[in-house]
């Protein structure tokens, strides 16, 4: 069909060749080898059978000879007036029963007396008798008139050993060759059978591999690797997988910032790693773990792991709950401000009802005295606070806490050296890890007062302390609790750990790790109940 002016150009018929699949080229590879293999067998074999039938031959045609020259008859023959008459008869006898070619008896001169073609008697031999004539046996590879063939020229020699004449025995190279031809087609037979068997197997072990390939070649796969090493690395969860003997075979780029791994980890047991305790075991534990929260230097990180195959290993994910945590703790704190300010408004309208109830009494001056009092008492602990602390976060925790402090008949009090001014705390410094350390210190230190309350006299106490110290922020709370044993001192910051019946052991656990995060520290004293005091540096240069 004619192809007009701007008419596009027909699409190209011809069938493009696919890549041949990895099974396929190691398919071939292999034949080639097996292939290669056996012919390099059956050459080397050849060659040495081929050598072995020569030497045989070489000894055959040497016996045979030599029984001829030897034979008593046969010295007297050589020396005798017709030696052709009694030679040649022998000679084809000895020819016949020793199973070679020719037996060719010759004077010292090389003139034939008895030859396998009686034509041939009378002329001179072919080949060389030099040797012979010296005494000795000699073999050589000549061609004479039978065609080229494995000779020997051995003496004849009399009774004070003169050459008196010389016998010939020989086996043509095409009688060898028919010799070899047998061996030699069992040898193809078996070359053959071992292609074939070499083949089939072959064949059968790469069947089984482009199964597990799915018929990809070598750059698919490469490209399928590449794939998926960059997906693993990029997803934003933590992907660590473990083979049946705890090492890491991978651990992605998420994974190692959620752990704060550095350097090679890949070969290492999990165990070794450095990690807290309680990873490694929920992590090498005989059953799998449900979205279990664990804490690590810096972060809360949920853990999931499942295990691969039969013992082959297993798998483990993570996903970094430190943001979610902390502003779960932040939600607790509005939720708590929230239940205070219910509280007081449900106590301020009891404490109206009854200024109400007072002047409807006419009782006027008793009212204003109530209602002044509660105000008084009020304000004096909002001013406290506000003075105290001037940054607005912790003022309005405190506020919050000590609502609830007393809606729980805890006494809650902000020591007189506390200060904060407004803006000393640095920008660095976020106001949720604030909420985290002081908010959880408050709430431990109220629950242990509560619970001891019937030990002490007098209402349960909290004392907060909250100031500047050398360049640190100081957060000192004090509880009038049973204190904390010094044998547990250890454990107190390791997640789980707890004297509450219903507790889930993370408060503390999560005050070190934001103390840590901030370059702070987290001390236990004691003085009437437990004292736990944490440092934060205002300047985080210093404390690196």
């Amino acid at each position: 069909m004619r192809i007009g002016p701007g008419r596009p150009a027909p699409p190209d018929r011809a069938v493009r060749r696919l890549p041949r699949s990895l099974a396929g080229q190691l398919f071939l590879v292999q034949v080639v080898i097996v292939a290669a293999v056996v012919a390099g067998g059956a050459v080397l074999v050849y060659l040495f059978t081929e050598h072995r039938t020569h030497a045989a031959a070489v000894r055959q045609v040497t016996a045979a000879a030599r029984a001829v020259a030897d034979a008593p008859g046969v010295r007297e023959a050589a020396t005798g007036p017709d030696p052709t008459a009694v030679l040649q008869s022998y000679a084809e006898r000895v020819r016949t029963d020793a199973a070679v070619d020719f037996v060719t008896v010759m004077d010292p001169h090389g003139i034939r007396w008895a030859h396998r073609d009686p034509a041939q008697i009378g002329r001179p031999f072919l080949g060389h008798i030099d040797g012979a004539l010296a005494g000795r046996t000699t073999s050589e590879t000549y061609t004479g008139t039978l065609g080229p063939s494995v000779r020997v020229v051995t003496p004849i020699l009399d009774d004070r050993g003169r050459v008196v004449g010389l016998v010939s025995a020989g086996i043509t190279l095409q009688s060898i060759s028919a010799q070899l031809r047998g061996p030699l087609l069992a040898l193809v037979g078996v070359a053959a059978g071992a292609l074939a068997l070499g083949g089939a197997g072959t064949y059968l072990a790469n069947a089984r591999l482009r199964r597990h390939t799915h018929g990809m070649g070598a750059d698919e796969l490469s490209h399928l690797y590449e794939y998926h090493q960059a997906t693993l690395h990029s997803v934003r969860e933590g992907l660590v997988l473990l083979d049946r003997t705890q090492r890491v075979v991978l651990c992605n780029d998420a994974a190692r910032e959620l752990l704060g791994l550095q350097g090679e980890v890949e070969g290492l047991r999990f165990d070794a790693l450095g990690l807290p305790e309680s990873l490694v075991r929920a992590v090498l534990g005989s059953g799998p773990a449900h979205d279990e929260v664990h804490l690590t230097a810096e972060r809360v990180v949920v853990l999931n792991t499942s295990p691969i195959g039969t013992g082959l290993g297993s798998v483990l994910t993570l996903r970094d709950h430190t943001e979610l945590q902390s502003l779960t703790g932040e939600l607790d704190s509005v939720r708590g401000f929230a239940d205070a300010l219910g509280a007081q408004a449900h106590e301020a309208a009891n404490r109206l009802h009854a200024v109400v109830s007072l002047i409807e009494l006419g009782r006027h001056q008793e009212a204003v005295e109530f209602a002044t009092a509660e105000l008084e008492l009020a304000q004096r602990l909002t001013d406290k606070v506000v003075g105290a602390v001037g940054e607005p976060v912790l003022a309005a925790l405190l506020l919050g806490k000590a609502s609830q402090a007393a809606e729980r008949g805890v006494d809650l009090e902000l020591t007189e050296d506390s200060r904060i001014d407004d803006g000393v705390l640095p920008p660095a410094l976020a106001p949720r890890d604030l909420v985290t350390v002081l908010g959880n210190l408050i709430d431990n230190a109220v629950d242990a007062a509560v619970e001891n309350a019937a030990a002490h006299p007098g209402p349960p106490e909290v004392t907060v302390t909250a100031r500047v110290d050398a360049g640190q922020l100081l957060l000192r709370v004090a509880d009038s609790g049973a204190g904390i044993d010094t044998d547990a001192a250890g454990e107190v910051f390791r997640r789980g750990w707890t004297t509450k019946q219903h507790g889930r052991g993370l408060g503390l656990a999560l005050v070190a790790q934001t103390a840590r995060r901030n370059g702070g520290t987290v001390e236990i004293g004691r003085e009437r109940g437990a004292v736990l005091t944490v440092r934060l540096p205002l300047q985080r240069e210093a404390a690196r």
